[in-house]
């Protein structure tokens, strides 16, 4: 049985285990055995307020159609005590949404055998109360341009249906914008007078601003015995809460991030003390708990993919006040055993009983040091410097070597950061050997120097990177509002030696937008772009190319398998084996997904993936003769586009995500090098989903012969 078709089976297991779970977590009725259940909740009448708002809003529900499918859940039964209660809520809800003459008109219980009832509520709505007045008294001392930005936009307006939710909102919102202003004391409050004979609202709303503050001094707040100075704390907390500025809530909350971003702190909160009404400042409160200065922690995982498996622990020691002035070293561990394509690699054998060299398997490691020196100079910079030594296993090669990084981080807010460094890799690569000898197979499978065994070589790349984030996301693991921006520039070789000069270009783009009945709707867009430029005649490193697929890239294509390939095998029968991706020096990386919450916890996304990576640069325009080129143009014969759903768990640790996609049958198969430099192949595969619809013979499409779908099981959005 073949990878893909292995992979359909854990599919349908893990899509029922969310909805069953789903059940588990959907609140339900009544759950007094005895009563019957409740088999139909029908409410009728609604024409201006949607009974599925109601049903959210009254304690009794309908039986989910799973849950007997759903060993861990009970029905909902029903409680005449409980469902009178309801009623009541009904109406009161009604009021709410400003519906003043609404009432319960009829309420039906229908036997449904012997242990089951159907529910039916007629509802009359009346007509809504609108808002005739909007009268805001208490701002007159202030200026008009406070006035305007502390009322602008109100949830609550004149003409508008009257809602007890907007008006809290209204209230609230007008008492945030003008804390952000200065006025530290500001206070909210009013009276609404509704007139049931024309259903009109007057809305009073009283405003007292208080004085304008600036902010004073900082104080802290710490253990009786603190390792860590308050001179430090205040330190931090003065890049954002200035002495002699206005007061704001957003200065306060950026002051907290700095200080819990020291990484020593196991709670920092930020708040305002009591204001000095002479001096019309407001000190600062910054109040912390240390938590452990060394700590260990160990675990183990999988990773699991129709191209590539292993095993692996895990260990990592912290010291967060490496002798002292809190500098932190980290030494991290991995040790596992990786195998190509999965775990019957191990157990594989050829015709002469020897074992197979086309599926490879083996040890794999990682051993770290970093160490990090907080205000390196200036208050906003660190020192970061880190030591790895690696063993991998990768599809067309395998390494072991080590890698030294050097440099700052500049991160003037929380939000963003600069990081120059200096790079030096050096690392022994073997290529992966199949029937195909590596040793004629063309350089650019490693990018080995054209003086060196191509089949293995030792090399060092020297570069320098400066990494630019901003971060403006909501929750880095399932985010909903805001963006991310990111800019890697990196420059090898010249005067930092090494043995490839190039430039590597890498931006990346995502966007978040929430929308909809109670933000239901979240809208994600993603764009990355890279080019990898070398001198005429010289090939890239193969660790520093691009390789797109996986669970967290393009979904169309399982990990790092959309890349140019080339051939290690023609004896395998599955025409995906006789192939291993040596990757590319461009890049282009789309997606768009919707997600829908379905339940609280439970989301459904609908997505649709694009992306290529070329042999040649990145580039547009017209159609371009030869593939190298052609295969790094946008929009060309190598551009690759994908569809899919899945369905994402909400946990502490973040959403456990299932995707499900599909290629798109638009562009050529995947490039494979030839030995002849220049020539570039296809190869046909089986057309098949999971192992279904396989064709009788190989044939050529968008991106064979990779299957044309892809299953991925992992935590936290896709971006």
């Amino acid at each position: 049985m073949d990878a893909a078709s292995f992979s359909l089976r854990p599919v349908f297991a893990i899509l029922c285990l969310l909805t069953l779970s789903a059940g588990c977590a959907h609140t339900q009725g009544a759950s007094t055995e005895g009563q019957p259940k409740v088999v139909a909740l029908d409410i009728k009448g609604t024409e201006q307020v949607k009974a599925s708002d109601i049903k959210e809003k009254i304690l009794t529900t309908k039986t989910p159609w799973w849950q007997r499918l759903n060993p861990f859940g009970k029905p909902s039964y029903f409680d005449p005590n409980t469902w009178q209660a309801d009623l009541k809520r009904i109406v009161r809800f009604y009021q709410a949404q400003g519906f003043y003459e609404a009432r319960v008109d009829d309420a039906k219980q229908e036997p449904r055998g012997e242990d089951a009832v159907a529910l039916e509520v007629t509802v009359h709505e009346g007509a809504p109360t609108l808002v005739t007045k909007l009268n805001v008294t208490g701002l007159e001392e202030l200026s008009e341009e406070h006035r305007s930005r502390a009322l602008e936009d109100l949830p609550l307006a004149q003409g508008a249906v009257f809602r007890e939710e907007q008006w809290a909102a209204t209230k609230e919102m007008v008492a945030q914008r003008l804390h952000e202003l200065g006025y530290a004391e500001a206070e909210v409050g009013g009276e609404v007078r509704v007139d049931l004979a024309t259903q009109g609202a007057t809305v009073d709303l009283r405003v007292v601003p208080g004085p304008r503050y600036r902010f004073g001094n900082i104080f802290v707040a710490t253990d009786a015995d603190p390792q860590v100075n308050p001179r430090r704390i205040i330190e931090q907390a003065q890049g954002s809460v200035k002495k002699g500025e206005w007061f704001s809530e957003s200065a306060l909350a950026d002051a907290q991030a700095r200080v819990f971003r020291m990484g020593v702190f196991g709670a920092v909160k930020v708040n305002r003390g009591a204001p000095d009404r002479e001096a019309r400042t407001v000190p600062v409160v910054v109040d912390v708990r240390e938590a452990p200065f060394r700590s260990v922690r160990a675990g183990g995982g999988i990773g699991l993919d129709a191209a590539r498996q292993e095993i692996r622990v895990l260990g990592e020691w912290t010291d967060r006040n490496f002798f002292g002035g809190l500098r932190k070293l980290t030494l991290t561990g991995r040790v596992g055993y990786a195998f190509i394509p999965n775990i019957t690699a191990a157990f594989d054998r050829g015709e002469d009983g020897a074992p197979n060299i086309s599926t490879p398997h083996g040890p794999i490691f990682q051993f770290s040091a970093q160490f990090e020196q907080p205000r390196f100079l200036a208050r906003d910079l660190r020192l970061q410097t880190s030591l790895t030594a690696e063993r991998g296993l990768e599809q067309a090669y395998n390494y072991i070597g080590g890698r030294l990084r050097g440099g700052v981080v500049w991160q003037p807010r929380p939000d963003f950061s600069i990081s120059p460094t200096y790079n030096l890799e050096l690392y022994n690569l073997n290529g992966q050997r199949g029937s195909v000898d590596q040793a004629t197979a063309p350089a650019l499978v490693l990018g080995c120097p054209e003086d060196s065994d191509r089949a293995e070589c030792n090399i060092s790349v020297s570069y320098l990177e400066q990494f630019i984030e901003l971060n403006r996301r909501d929750d880095p693991l399932a985010p909903r509002r805001g963006f991310y921006a990111s800019l890697s520039l990196q420059e090898g070789g010249g005067p930092l030696l090494g043995q490839y000069t190039f430039v590597r270009i890498l931006p990346d783009l995502r966007g978040y937008y929430t929308f909809g009945p109670k933000d239901r709707f979240t809208l994600a867009a993603r764009l990355r772009m890279g080019t990898l430029l070398t001198p005429a005649g010289q090939d890239s490193a193969i660790v520093n190319r691009f390789f797109l697929g996986g669970g967290a890239s393009m979904r169309g294509f399982n990990s790092r398998r959309l890349s140019p390939m080339s051939k290690i095998s023609t004896t395998s029968e599955e025409p995906v084996d006789q192939l291993v991706p040596i990757g590319g020096n461009s890049l282009l990386e789309t997606s768009v997904e919707l997600r829908v919450k379905l339940f609280s916890e439970l989301t459904l996304a609908l997505f649709h993936d694009s992306g290529l990576a070329g042999l040649g640069p990145l580039n547009f325009g017209p159609h371009k003769d030869d593939p190298r080129l052609e295969s790094g143009r946008v929009f060309g014969d190598y551009h690759y586009h994908a569809v899919g759903l899945g369905l994402r768990y909400a946990t502490i640790v973040g959403p456990i995500r299932v995707d499900v996609a599909r290629r798109l049958n638009i562009g050529q198969p995947l490039p494979i090098l030839g030995s002849t430099p220049g020539e570039v192949t296809t190869l046909g595969g089986w057309g098949d989903c999971f192992g279904i619809n396989k064709s009788d013979k190989k044939e050529n499409y968008a991106g064979s012969p990779e299957g044309l779908c892809t299953f991925f099981l992992s935590i936290g959005e896709a971006f």
